[in-house]
């Protein structure tokens, strides 16, 4: 379908209108964390006198070093277990299509509908009976079962398209099913893979109220967790805060603008085969 002129110019500014209001919130930490320490300032104003150390004042604050250090254990723990388990459930529900699939798609979908503050305080007693509370396993185990309803049902999407040709080629050649899915299935998976990979590092650097109800130290909890403590802290100094909130997510914004080619390619692959 060709677009009128009209309706080219009109897509555009709604497109700028929309870049505009996403980007405002993040141009008003910025311009924030650079008034005075202690100040309170009115609307987005660039201050006279720019405060470039308050960046390094909320990052030694903080202890933001021990902080994304924790944050690193939790995501190395996290993500690549969620990214093998979800791989081979995905595989046996949507290639293999193994015994009772779909009834076990359905408790996938049906996971998907439970949020997490409904869990939460099972979560917390269960969590205590095993010992692991105010631990990094307190977090890491709860997130990789939560992922888990939508980290295979978004690996069972790409491999119920995969032409069923390719593992028959592969058994002719003398390939048993391990080798078929090691080395046929899980390269041609690595758009969905890397999207998937980043979705979860994402979700887990950021996760916030797991970590405040789980784990006591903040030190032990995940940045974006520590900054209840930060804020309890230096919640009245609205420079300072603004500026440890822009330090926690910079590891994010970097992930997603290193990975943003393979992410913007899995979400179209996906979206093309509905």
């Amino acid at each position: 379908m060709i677009a009128s002129k009209r309706e080219t110019v009109i897509g555009r500014i709604l497109l700028i209108l929309l870049m505009l209001w996403t980007l405002m919130p993040f141009v008003s930490l910025f311009v924030t964390a650079l008034h005075k320490s202690g100040s309170y300032p009115a609307g987005v104003e660039w201050p006279a006198d720019p405060q470039w150390g308050n960046f390094a004042l909320a990052f030694q604050s903080a202890q933001m070093g021990a902080l994304v250090w924790s944050s690193v254990q939790i995501v190395l723990g996290v993500v690549p277990i969620s990214l093998v388990i979800a791989t081979m459930a995905g595989y046996a529900i949507g290639h293999l299509r193994v015994p009772g699939h779909k009834l076990l798609l359905l408790l996938f979908v049906f996971g998907l509908t439970l949020p997490f503050e409904g869990i939460i305080t099972p979560l917390y007693y269960q969590i205590r009976d095993f010992g692991l509370l105010n631990t990094r396993w307190a977090i890491i185990l709860p997130l990789i079962g939560l992922f888990m309803p939508f980290s295979v049902y978004w690996m069972r999407a790409h491999f119920v398209n995969m032409p069923a040709e390719l593992s028959e080629a592969a058994e002719v050649d003398g390939a048993n099913r391990w080798q078929i899915f090691w080395r046929v299935h899980v390269p041609l998976a690595r758009p969905a893979l890397s999207s998937l990979g980043i979705l979860l590092f994402l979700w887990t650097w950021n996760q916030f109220l797991l970590t405040v109800v789980l784990v006591n130290d903040p030190l032990k909890r995940t940045a974006a967790g520590a900054l209840g403590a930060f804020q309890g802290q230096w919640g009245t100094d609205i420079p300072l805060l603004c500026a440890g909130s822009l330090l926690i997510m910079a590891p994010t914004l970097l992930v997603f603008f290193i990975f943003q080619r393979q992410f913007v390619a899995a979400l179209l692959q996906g979206s093309m085969k509905g």
